[in-house]
């Protein structure tokens, strides 16, 4: 009975000394305060290795949220799965004044599938919690704890995890015996880490930051993970789903996977392995065999995601694969790698950190296995690497594309891990070229037909209409173009898949009132299909260098048919802008009653000083102010 009154005492203590803390919002420090929705008051993470499959992650974090910005902050979003345990969540409400408002505990949060739409198997689950709190500033003060039989994937302390973040003290503890050996990456970080001993005789690896300065957020800023504060750790023995390892390089992690989690899960049916020879047998060039194989294996599968244990890293056997037609991205490679090595051809396994927003690569002096989150493959032939996302029932054999382009990849491979680059699209490449031909009618309706190739990164710019109905396809088409009244009569859509592969859009239609007429005038916009969008917002004292993630080019050629008998009552347009990260060139010619306009707008990827972005700023603006030049024809006298 003692025993449980000490330990009532204790939790009852522990919450009352909590609810001593001030979280009035006034004792703030002013100089947090700009740019900011949330303020981080203090936050306590430590992560202890008792063993390698015993990993404790404990939490106590207080956090006051300024404005409904930050509500996404104040949610609190725990996973576990069948080896992630969470042990207890416990949390009061304060209001600006610090007053004690609520409290909340496990119950209160609701319990859902972490799966997506697309996902057909998968056991990772969420406990999530938002408060119904519409009163602004308030503070959320929480405490959690959660046991894991792995070692091989810490999460990252994240002091500033996001733009809009102050932070008066965050610390993270790393706890381990003394002869459990680490590596760890410091990023953006001041004080670096302090090592000691705590009183039960482990090692401790501490980090500690103080009174950080919201970042706001700025447009064309580059990755968050270069400006924010981070901390990485790896340990150098570890388990993972019942898989023991040990790795300090991409090497030994790469030649970990390939041995656990790839080689033995490549064995094909013999009439799989026999149809694989038979539809390449008349094949010489092992890249068009390749291609052949890459085919069939699209025409045969399709995706669905698998995320269950150790089944979220290892693929599906490659004969399950082969029955079911089905498998995520780590399956579709390893089926396609097994369809390829019963024709003798080799292939590489590739982890990638994939996205369209950012091209982050791994990084070349620290391995971890967190830094990837999808698989692509590569085949090295002989002066010709070729690469193939095994995803996409539509992309051709050798295109990757916009989500996994430019960048660092790990190839898990027999003899170790290789870091290979991805190809890279450049500006003049990423192309959307079209030819119009238009004619302007006496009442001012607008017909004709656009001519429209996509290449490069922008090959896929139609992908998610190109297999929707004609209905849809013209309604979607009708939000693209900016052409009031648009009605389309008919469209042809057709990727022509060859080793620079092709989109063609031709699209006939018309368009009432185009062009008004007042007191014998003619007025309408020049560029009817491709306007700049609004320029982005000024800052000043912009922290951030200027970043563009992917250049391209546009080119248009717009003919107008004018009514007989009129001319420009103005000079013709004539613009012509050059900077290093932009191009810009537009004309008009006008002859008879034929007007042709001329575009080319030329953005280049590239990280440029922060004191460029006036002069981003100012070019977006000029070429905007071109794009809505509006042409007044007058009647001949």
């Amino acid at each position: 009975m003692r025993s449980h009154l000490i330990i009532t005492y204790l939790l009852l203590s522990g919450i009352f000394a909590n609810a001593q803390q001030n979280y009035a919002t006034n004792i703030i420090p002013a100089e947090l305060l700009p740019y900011a929705s949330v303020v981080i008051r203090n936050k306590e993470v430590s992560i202890e290795i008792k063993e390698i499959d015993n990993t404790i992650y404990h939490v106590k974090e207080a956090i006051t949220v300024l404005n409904k910005n930050g509500d996404d902050m104040a949610q609190m979003v725990i996973g576990y799965d069948k080896s992630k345990v969470i042990k207890f969540v416990k949390g009061l409400l304060y209001n600006e004044y610090g007053k004690q408002t609520g409290k909340f505990s496990e119950s209160n949060f609701k319990d859902v599938n972490a799966g997506s739409d697309f996902s057909l198997f998968e056991d990772f689950r969420v406990k999530y919690y938002l408060p119904s709190i519409t009163s602004y500033p308030y503070t959320l003060s929480y405490e959690y704890e959660t046991t894991s039989k792995q070692s091989l994937k810490l999460e990252d302390w994240e002091p500033n995890p996001n733009n809009g973040v102050a932070v008066e003290k965050s610390s993270f503890t790393f706890i381990c015996k003394p002869d459990f050996k680490i590596r760890y990456k410091e990023m953006n970080i001041t004080d670096k880490v302090s090592i000691g001993t705590n009183p039960q005789g482990l090692k401790t690896y501490k980090w500690q930051v103080n009174n950080l300065k919201a970042f706001k957020d700025e447009s064309f800023s580059p990755y968050p993970g270069t400006y924010l504060s981070s901390v990485k750790i790896v340990p150098e023995k570890f388990t993972f789903y019942g898989f023991n390892g040990v790795f300090t390089n991409w090497k030994e992690l790469g030649k970990w996977e390939y041995d656990n989690l790839i080689a033995s899960r490549q064995d094909l049916p013999e009439e799989t392995i026999l149809h694989a020879k038979e539809i390449t047998k008349d094949i010489i060039d092992p890249k068009l065999k390749a291609k052949k194989i890459y085919e069939y294996m699209q025409a045969k599968t399709h995706y669905i995601s698998v995320q269950v244990g150790i089944g979220g890293y290892q693929p599906f056997l490659a004969a399950d694969v082969d029955k079911l037609n089905y498998g995520d991205c780590k399956a579709l490679v390893n089926y396609t790698q097994a369809l390829l090595n019963a024709v003798n051809i080799n292939s590489y396994y590739c982890v990638v950190k994939s996205g369209r927003s950012y091209k982050v690569s791994m990084m070349d002096d620290f391995a971890s296995m967190e830094q990837g989150d999808h698989i692509i493959l590569c085949m090295p032939f002989k002066n010709d690497t070729t690469w193939a996302d095994c995803t996409s029932q539509t992309y051709p054999f050798g295109y990757l594309g916009s989500f996994t382009d430019d960048r660092t990849v790990l190839a898990c491979t027999p003899t170790g891990g290789k870091l290979l680059h991805t190809p890279k699209y450049p500006a003049q490449t990423n192309s959307e070229s079209r030819v119009s031909n238009f004619v302007i009618d006496n009442k001012g309706d607008l017909s004709g037909s656009m001519a429209t190739t996509f290449e490069g990164a922008d090959y896929e710019d139609r992908d998610d209409i190109i297999n929707e109905p004609q209905k849809e396809q013209y309604r979607i088409l009708q939000h693209i173009y900016p052409l009031n009244n648009m009605e389309i009569e008919n469209l042809q859509l057709k990727q022509v898949k060859v080793d620079n592969p092709i989109t063609n859009e031709i699209i006939k239609f018309h368009a009432i009132d185009y062009a008004s007429l007042n007191d014998g005038k003619y007025y309408f916009l020049l560029n009817s299909v491709n306007r700049i969008a609004a320029p982005p917002r000024q800052l000043r004292n912009r922290l951030n260098d200027v970043y563009i993630n992917r250049g391209y080019t546009n080119n248009d050629e717009i003919t107008y048919t004018l009514p007989v008998g009129y001319h420009l009552e103005k000079i013709s347009l004539n613009v012509i802008i050059d900077k290093p990260f932009g191009k810009y060139k537009a004309n008009m010619i006008l002859k008879g009653n034929q007007l042709t306009y001329k575009r080319e707008f030329v953005l280049f990827e590239g990280t440029y000083s922060k004191d460029t972005y006036q002069d981003v700023i100012n070019f977006y603006q000029d070429v905007d102010d071109a794009d809505e030049y509006n042409v007044v024809l007058i009647k001949n006298n």
